[in-house]
């Protein structure tokens, strides 16, 4: 367990080095000046300059770089150029509601999709089985942000259940903020929902023929328990690559759902800094991200090789 855990993490610093370098090199090619821009049409070419020497940008790509990574490693993200105040406080006030918003999601992804998917596989080629998979199917197709637009006219619009948009702030307290995720937490969950149930329905009808299920039914146990007691934390090992990608996914793409409810989230943040050429911001964030996503991959390799020990086995041999 110990060489595997060995492995995983030296692949996970070499991936998120590699990653500071691609970042950094697709940011460059990015047009346009953020000094320019930041002056506009009005400024004079010598005021472009000195703000540009202010900000750094005159120095060669290699010393940015080094002086980006290096201050990353120190928890130092630099200064906004456009807000003006560190990236981290930034990061951290838009975290406080893109995380929550994320777990959110994914909690009520997973408590729709796995029962959905053990029903469904239990009544394999029945009514349930085929209007489930329907349903699910459907899911799949329409876009989040269309389920977003239905549920602002259902509930907000009609009903008047929830605010059409805005975040209160952690201050006006815990059931307010968790009532103006709900709608955008939905809107994420059900997509995912649909593919997870799908996955997890693959997966029990996969695991329902192997011999160890077969012999657990031949000495009296019914399929209901044979599933419960033997193949369902095996069922588990697909779908958990499966929540790990979901995870990464509402983290870094809800983009959409944060600007329809007017969320200040990371999605909007990034956003934001791009078409005001902040482009310190959109490094930082984007780094971020991909450290999440690196992370919660080595978490669900670990997570596999609890589940499955052949997995440990495997990389001994």
């Amino acid at each position: 367990m110990l060489s595997y855990f060995l492995k995983r993490v030296l692949s996970l610093i070499i991936t998120l080095f590699t990653a500071t370098i691609v970042i950094f090199l697709m940011i460059e090619v990015v047009p346009g000046d953020p000094a320019a821009f930041m002056m506009g049409l009005s400024g004079s070419t010598e005021a472009a300059d000195a703000l540009r020497a202010e900000l750094g940008l005159n120095m060669s790509a290699w010393d940015r770089y080094f002086n980006w990574l290096t201050g990353m490693m120190s928890g130092d993200f630099g200064l906004s150029y456009t807000y003006r105040v560190p990236v981290s406080e930034l990061i951290i006030d838009r975290t406080l509601v893109s995380v929550p918003l994320t777990v959110y999601a994914l909690i009520l992804s997973t408590i729709i999709a796995i029962p959905v998917g053990v029903i469904s596989a239990s009544r394999r080629g029945t009514a349930v089985d085929t209007s489930l998979m329907g349903v699910a199917q459907v899911g799949v197709a329409i876009p989040n942000f269309w389920f977003a637009i239905l549920l602002v006219l259902l509930f907000s619009t009609t009903l008047r259940w929830f605010s059409a948009g805005g975040f209160p702030g952690w201050e006006a307290g815990f059931i307010e903020c968790v009532k103006a995720l709900t709608l955008p937490a939905i809107s994420l969950a059900l997509p995912q929902a649909a593919i997870l149930s799908r996955v997890m329905r693959s997966s029990v009808l996969e695991v329902m023929n192997e011999d160890y299920i077969r012999t657990a039914r031949a000495k009296g146990l019914s399929k209901r328990q044979a599933l419960m007691r033997h193949g369902l934390r095996n069922a588990m090992i697909p779908v958990l690559t499966i929540l790990g990608l979901q995870f990464s996914f509402l983290l870094a793409g809800g983009i959409i759902i944060e600007s329809i409810f007017s969320l200040p989230g990371l999605g909007r943040l990034v956003f934001q800094s791009i078409a005001q050429r902040d482009l310190i911001v959109v490094k930082s964030i984007v780094t971020m991200l991909v450290f999440a996503v690196v992370m919660i991959t080595f978490m669900v390799d670990m997570a596999y090789a609890v589940v499955d020990p052949r997995l440990r086995e495997g990389d001994k041999s």
